[in-house]
């Protein structure tokens, strides 16, 4: 059962981690998903933002010469009213100083390309005679775009990306939008987590990047931006997901939670059911040592009457009043003796039950004490101890019930000269404590373990050591001193370590 037990918590975290494991692999797939289409997206929106002033520059030119294409190139500032290089950017205008624009010629701009671009635009004027060309020109931008081929569109994105990589990162892309984008994406895939982003250029932080995002952070993936015609490109886009750990967790949340809370209803009621059985066990041999204790303590008794009577009803005491008189007392006194065992287990029972009824008056602890000690004083006498009270309580007037408090003491008492070795050594002391009286019975005997402490006033338990008969007794005795005092709205508790003796201390309230 507890092997059971033990591989279905193992199945059930092994589950776990694998689903963690498995949605962590999937967040990664669409995070690269993600950043590869915002940066799809971004380089796209540039081809398309530079790719018309560019057309409207190529289109004015009719022979594919360097020097035409430098000298147009320089002059492109008179195609736009602005006096500076202009293109439409979604809603807005966009605009970069034409000066920089001019100095992309200095910088061994890719004529070739050009040159190619313009070769075939020679090519279909020639065989457009009837104004297709003009036509042609006459189409929407963005069938312009879907009509090239996929060469023009390689030459065209290769002369682009020439001279965009001299436009600075934060005038080629805004922050904004890559925010919205990545905002976008998440949405479409029904991602909600946070995040942070950046761009860098060759490993250098540039000003397009969110306040807190650290490239330090464990979450962080990367994909390149710009992409140039041999696929490389100086430019990196960098995304923390910050929240990635509470949306992985949370999207297994309901689950985990179910099977924990029914992992745990069986591991709660595995425990209670274990529990039971050793409670019903411990209460089994509790059982067996009380009939043990209790056959054995009326069967010395029994056994005692049975001689008596046999003695006294032999011939040879006929006119032996003497000895018939001390067989009679000895009958008497083993009855009294199976009566007081009798009535302990009913006291108990009633206590139990609540069925005792138990009338207090005022009484003076220390007469009860006192008429306590008269009671085993022979017995104490009898094996060469002694008892000795120290009594310095000033206050001892309690409310209780003189008859049940007796037996309270006396039990406790006949408890230390039982568990005493040798001669037994019981000092008896009270001490007044604000509206309380302590009461404290310490011997000087065998003493018992911290276990049996906790359990001492519990229902037939009894300590063993070793044989179960050494110590008559049937485990009631303590279990009536505590429901009495309990009763009297005391407390009691005991003190006591192995071989060093026990003291029992009662509390009770005085009252005034």
């Amino acid at each position: 059962m507890s092997l059971s037990l033990i591989g279905i918590i193992f199945v059930q975290g092994y589950w776990i981690h694998t689903i963690v494991e498995n949605n962590e692999k999937q967040f990664s797939l669409n995070a690269k998903q993600i950043l590869i289409s915002v940066s799809n997206e971004v380089q796209y929106r540039e081809f398309e933002e530079m790719f018309f002033p560019l057309q409207e520059i190529l289109d004015s030119i009719d022979e594919p010469d360097n020097k035409t294409i430098r000298e147009l190139l320089n002059l492109s500032v008179d195609y736009t009213t602005r006096g500076s290089f202009a293109y439409a950017y979604h809603d807005g205008l966009l605009e970069d100083d034409y000066k920089l624009f001019s100095s992309y010629v200095n910088f061994n701009i890719d004529t070739i390309k050009l040159k190619n671009i313009l070769d075939r635009k020679v090519e279909i004027g020639n065989k457009n005679k009837n104004n297709q060309f003009s036509k042609q020109k006459a189409k929407s931008k963005l069938e312009r775009i879907k009509g090239l081929t996929d060469l023009q569109r390689r030459d065209y994105e290769t002369v682009i990306s020439e001279i965009t990589s001299f436009i600075p990162i934060h005038r080629r892309v805004d922050k904004e939008e890559i925010r919205d984008l990545l905002k976008k994406e998440l949405k479409e895939r029904a991602i909600n987590v946070d995040f942070e982003f950046a761009i860098y250029s060759n490993s250098l932080a540039t000003k397009i990047r969110s306040e807190d995002f650290s490239l330090k952070y464990p979450t962080t993936y990367a994909v390149p931006l710009f992409l140039n015609g041999e696929g490389l490109s100086r430019f990196q886009l960098y995304i923390n997901f910050t929240g990635k750990k509470k949306y992985i967790l949370s999207s297994i949340k309901g689950m985990a939670i179910l099977s924990i809370l029914f992992t745990l209803i069986i591991v709660i009621a595995y425990s209670s059911a274990l529990s039971q059985l050793i409670q019903q066990r411990q209460i089994s041999q509790i059982k067996t040592d009380f009939i043990n204790n209790m056959a054995h303590e009326l069967k010395t008794p029994i056994a005692t009457i049975h001689l008596a009577l046999d003695a006294i009803k032999n011939p040879k005491m006929a006119g032996k009043q003497d000895k018939i008189n001390t067989y009679l007392e000895m009958i008497r006194e083993e009855n009294k003796r199976m009566h007081s065992q009798v009535e302990n287990v009913l006291r108990v029972s009633k206590l139990e039950s609540n069925e005792l009824n138990i009338e207090k008056e005022p009484v003076v602890l220390h007469d009860i004490i006192e008429d306590a000690v008269t009671h085993i004083s022979l017995i104490v006498e009898d094996r060469s101890g002694y008892v000795k009270k120290h009594l310095g309580a000033l206050k001892s007037t309690i409310l209780a019930n003189d008859s049940h408090m007796t037996n309270v003491i006396v039990n406790i008492l006949d408890n230390a000269v039982k568990y005493s070795e040798g001669p037994p050594k019981i000092d008896i002391y009270s001490e007044n404590s604000k509206s309380t009286i302590l009461l404290k019975i310490r011997d000087q005997g065998i003493g018992m373990s911290k276990i049996a402490q906790k359990r001492i006033f519990e229902k037939f338990f009894r300590e063993h050591t070793g044989d179960v008969h050494n110590v008559k007794g049937h485990g009631l005795g303590l279990t009536y001193v505590k429901r009495i005092v309990d009763n009297h709205q005391g407390s009691i508790w005991v003190e006591s370590e192995r071989s060093k003796g026990a003291t029992f201390i009662i509390k009770l309230p005085l009252i005034s």
